[in-house]
């Protein structure tokens, strides 16, 4: 019998055209993640190389760098991480997706972004609070029919209504009733997903000029 012939592998390059625009972050062909929901701009396309998520039609770098520059806290850039176990699971229900985000950043993605202007990440971690409440939020939205209630009341971030009233009062029933549930689902997923896989759900990133 003959030897089994090893199968090619495509080149991401070879995506690459009107429908997939190159990465702003790694220029790389961004493809599609999520189709058009209400609180976005439009639909989602994702980064496979550098893992960059892009709302709507993607912009230059310079902008990238922009709203990158919109999440430094003090002396550390604070992501919700698009390549951690939250955003996975989540999808379209990801807490990550807040209403007017065009950028949705991972550790890879702010790496290369910042070498546009010399700089290098000198240290990412993990921030519990951000992450457990980043997946409690993300697990939420998966008994809704709007996105991210329970952080917008908690003055957290920009909840997502739906569109119906009868809909918004049942979110609002449904978000007290399983917020208890959802954190006993929420912490052991996130503890895992940070500890064991260095995937957690929010970063804090440290950059310095080289």
């Amino acid at each position: 019998m003959s030897a089994r012939q090893p199968v090619p592998t495509v080149p991401l390059e070879a995506g690459a055209g009107p429908e997939n625009p190159p990465c702003p972050a790694c220029g790389e062909p961004l493809f599609g993640w999520i189709d058009s929901r209400p609180g976005l701009a439009g639909p989602v396309s994702r980064c496979e190389s550098c893992g960059l998520g892009v709302v709507g039609v993607p912009g230059r770098v310079e902008e990238a760098l922009r709203a990158l520059d919109g999440r430094s806290d003090g002396d550390a850039i604070r992501i919700a991480n698009r390549a951690g176990f939250a955003a996975w699971i989540g999808g379209a229900g990801w807490a990550g997706l807040d209403p007017g985000r065009r950028y949705l950043f991972t550790a890879e993605a702010v790496r290369r972004l910042i070498a546009h202007r010399d700089q290098i990440v000198t240290s990412s971690r993990w921030v519990p609070g951000a992450g457990i409440a980043t997946m409690w939020q993300t697990v939420l939205n998966g008994f809704t029919f709007g996105r991210n209630l329970a952080l917008a009341a908690l003055g957290r971030g920009e909840a997502v209504p739906a569109e119906k009233t009868w809909q918004r009062r049942l979110d609002g029933l449904i978000s007290v009733l399983v917020a208890i549930p959802a954190m006993l689902v929420a912490l052991p997923l996130e503890l895992a997903a940070a500890i064991l896989f260095r995937r957690g759900a929010a970063l804090s990133l440290r950059a310095e000029v080289l």
